[in-house]
């Protein structure tokens, strides 16, 4: 039986609520802070880069191939097109939670394409400059060749990808926050869009930082190989125990650049009206258990052992939550509760 538009609709919005916890625990966590109805445009948004990225992170696709559905991913997402036939058939036998959302892409896109059309122009420009970008980077870094690594030549190729993935989603969730409540008014947009970019870079940077063993693993390197010389070593011996001092200092870098776009991601939450106390936590919530994550990292005499990974526990992420619920109102309380985790041990 044919179902009409409105089964069709909520069949779609009934996918997405489910597909996102399986694909982001910590995401699905943090979006029920929002406010009703901006909620789920968000949820779109966030499930429309998760297949973006989907295909450009599949080891096994070429970077010809990636390019191409990059492309598709944007044309559809800037025509509110709902084909995902390329999808379909690149991922018809998904193997995780990833590929299953690529795969019925379809109904992300048939959300999408019914959200308000204000609401998809500001979802549009971000997502189609997430999709280009990600194209350029997998032509640029077709894999390594056996006993090296592919990694990023210098910084500024870090602050490009990490613009591109994660800088956008900050631009994006700005232009969506503006058109939820008359109180973000023109000037805050204006100080929340000069520091969208770091909010993204923060959180992107503090999640290389933690994963870098788990990167090099795959032959892979965030880290730059222009930075690792300057410092005395390079991606290839980045985690040999005899590069250690070396590699230590690269890592240095990498955190001290992260701390600083932290920062700026505090004075991002600090420039929402106090009002918005749901997008608030929204924005908070992540940022603490950033600025959390990357104050172990420095710490963490095992940062490097492949062995090991740097995060934080659950008791920690539920106080995290319950002490963000408290301190979010007040711009005092924000920006001391943040030296406080930046300071622990």
């Amino acid at each position: 039986m044919i179902k009409r538009p409105s089964e069709c609709e909520h069949s779609d919005e009934a996918f997405c609520r489910a597909m996102l916890p399986k694909v982001s625990r910590t995401f699905a966590a943090c979006i029920g802070l929002l406010p009703p109805g901006l909620e789920f445009e968000v949820l779109i948004a966030y499930l429309l880069c998760r297949i973006a990225d989907t295909a450009e992170d599949t080891e096994t696709l070429s970077p010809e191939t990636k390019r191409e559905l990059l492309q598709h991913i944007a044309h559809q997402v800037s025509t509110a097109g709902t084909d995902a036939s390329p999808l379909a058939a690149t991922f018809a036998e998904p193997r995780n939670d990833d590929e299953l959302l690529t795969r019925d892409a379809d109904r992300v896109f048939r959300a999408y394409a019914a959200l308000d059309a204000t609401r998809r122009e500001a979802i549009r420009p971000w997502v189609v400059e997430m999709c280009d970008g990600m194209a350029d980077f997998a032509l640029a870094h077709p894999g390594a060749a056996p006993g090296t690594v592919d990694a990023l030549d210098d910084l500024s190729d870090l602050d490009r990808y990490c613009y591109y993935v994660a800088g956008t989603v900050g631009h994006l969730l700005t232009d969506l926050f503006a058109l939820h409540h008359h109180r973000v008014t023109p000037r805050h947009v204006a100080r929340m869009k000069k520091l969208a970019t770091s909010f993204g870079l923060g959180l992107q940077l503090t999640n290389i930082i933690k994963d870098v063993a788990d990167d090099r693993s795959r032959g892979w390197s965030f880290v730059p190989r222009r930075l690792c010389e300057a410092l005395g070593t390079s991606p290839e011996h980045f985690l040999d125990s005899s590069d250690t001092p070396a590699a230590e200092s690269v890592m240095a870098t990498l955190i001290d650049k992260a701390q600083a776009h932290l920062d700026d991601a505090r004075d991002y939450c600090l420039a929402l009206p106090r009002s918005q106390y749901r997008i608030r936590i929204f924005c908070l919530t992540p940022l603490f258990f950033a600025v959390r994550t990357l104050a172990l990292a420095r710490r963490d005499p095992r940062l490097l052992d492949p062995n090991h990974k740097v995060k934080i526990t659950r008791p920690e992420v539920k106080q995290t939550i319950r002490d963000t619920f408290l301190v979010a109102p007040n711009n005092a309380l924000v920006r001391q509760y943040y030296r406080r985790l930046c300071a622990l041990r």
